[in-house]
């Protein structure tokens, strides 16, 4: 039989897999190492395990002892993994940016999540960094990670994930490309690959907001490059010891909201459900093109997986709160026709009433009202099949001929999702706004407005 002994040994060997879409305007071929095939959905699995097991060896965690360390998510599920196996207790502390996912997830494997201020300084008491280092003095037989500043963390990689994309590639790799955080990836595969081929090129992809690459081309620490950012797990607001400046190259910085968008695009176009650093690796990337040519192979790293962040870069209405999503919304028609009042119909009205409302104010969907409630609606297209047949119903109370309510929607509703209430049957929706007033939106208007 072929088996693991435990989850544990499923850590490494993900797949390279080539990028066809999204690196369309690139002269190379461009290739994604997919580290969400890793038991945790990260490329922190390696690194954890790695960690642990030096802690061990070193005789910093013992038997029923205590795991603690600052994490934005991915670094906690590969500790959270190797304590379930191994028997340890967790505790991480983590920033009140990252995703709801993450911390549910951290949880979920049996881990204690404390939140901690993102916008504060590492030093401040306050800080996950600093709430982490307390908690490890005051917890008995505990161990406090450090991610930032073990050397396993970039040990792992030097050892794994290195040597993983010089095999795949069989040493043609000629550019690694990775978003960079802790600095333990990109320096620990930088430094393997580079031994095995000087001239491969490292570039680190960095957020705006962190002060890696100021600090990479100048060497100093310039605190006014530091400021809140949205992207998670890259970007520094210090030095972590794990890098070695020398093994990179290059720092490219991309804007959060060029990551998000990415990120998107990777999941729809390749099919790679990824995180956010994914889209920041290829974002930045992009903004390098012209100092690639047809010879070359690049290797970006893809952290981890796009179920980490369902509620942040895939939720369209918070990418739109962000500005990051370019979404015409159902509020925004309404507002183009200056918020004219809804034409409405009684049930009990005639048909020929409602005929000479379409007719003055040229519209042709009205709703239908009984004691100022919807409970219908009427069209151009409906009436006139139905006057064809009779044309004796113009008589007749707009109740015997109303069709079903229009569909309900909210005012943040994109309009590109509307088709799936606009159709053939149905040729308008409703939606209230916040004083309680209804507009409509019909076929017409979404036609207008995505041409516009």
């Amino acid at each position: 039989m072929k088996f693991c002994n435990n989850i544990l040994e499923t850590i490494g060997n993900t797949p390279l897999v080539k990028l066809n879409r999204v690196t369309a305007a690139l002269p190379c071929p461009v290739m994604a190492k997919v580290e969400f095939f890793n038991p945790g959905n990260s490329i922190k699995d390696r690194m954890a395990i790695k960690m642990v097991e030096v802690a061990e060896q070193q005789g910093l965690l013992k038997p029923g002892g205590t795991i603690i360390e600052g994490t934005s998510g991915n670094t906690g599920m590969g500790l959270a993994l190797a304590a379930v196996i191994k028997g340890y207790k967790c505790i991480f502390t983590t920033t009140d940016k990252q995703s709801k996912e993450k911390m549910d997830i951290l949880k979920a494997v049996g881990a204690e999540v404390i939140v901690c201020p993102t916008n504060v300084e590492p030093e401040d008491p306050r800080s996950y960094y600093s709430v982490a280092r307390r908690l490890a003095k005051e917890i008995p037989n505990s161990f406090y990670v450090n991610q930032y500043d073990n050397l396993a963390n970039r040990d792992a990689h030097y050892e794994q994930t290195g040597p993983e994309i010089w095999e795949q590639t069989d040493g043609k790799i000629t550019h690694l490309v990775v978003a960079t955080g802790t600095g333990g990836t990109v320096t620990g595969t930088g430094k393997f690959l580079k031994e095995k081929n000087p001239g491969i090129q490292v570039w680190a992809i960095d957020s705006y907001g962190s002060l890696l690459k100021k600090y990479h081309e100048t060497g100093e620490l310039d605190m006014s490059e530091v400021y809140p950012y949205i992207t998670e797990g890259i970007g520094e607001d210090f030095v972590p010891q794990n890098y070695d400046m020398s093994v990179i190259d290059h720092f490219e910085k991309v804007t959060d909201k060029d990551g998000a968008i990415m990120a998107r695009r990777i999941a729809k176009e390749e099919g790679i459900f990824v995180g956010y650093s994914a889209g920041s690796a290829i974002a930045g990337l992009l903004q390098l093109k012209d100092k690639l040519k047809p010879t070359d192979l690049v290797v970006v790293v893809f952290h981890d997986h796009g179920s980490r962040y369902v509620g942040k870069v895939y939720n369209d209405q918070w990418m739109m709160e962000r500005g990051f999503l370019d979404v015409k919304t159902v509020k925004d028609v309404v507002n183009t026709r200056r918020n004219l009042p809804l034409v409405t119909i009684t049930a009990e009205e005639k048909v020929s009433d409602a005929i000479a409302k379409m007719k003055k104010f040229e519209i042709e969907h009205i709703p239908v009202l009984h004691n100022s409630e919807i409970v219908g609606a009427v069209s151009e297209g409906g009436l006139f099949s139905r006057l064809i047949d009779d044309a004796n119903l113009k008589d007749a109370q707009v109740r015997q001929v109303m069709q079903p309510a229009f569909p309900q929607v909210s005012m943040d509703t994109p309009i590109e999702k509307l088709s799936v209430y606009i159709n053939k049957e149905n040729g308008a929706v409703l939606a209230a706004d916040e004083s309680g007033s209804y507009h409509i939106v019909t076929k017409y208007d979404i036609i207008q407005a995505l041409g516009a």
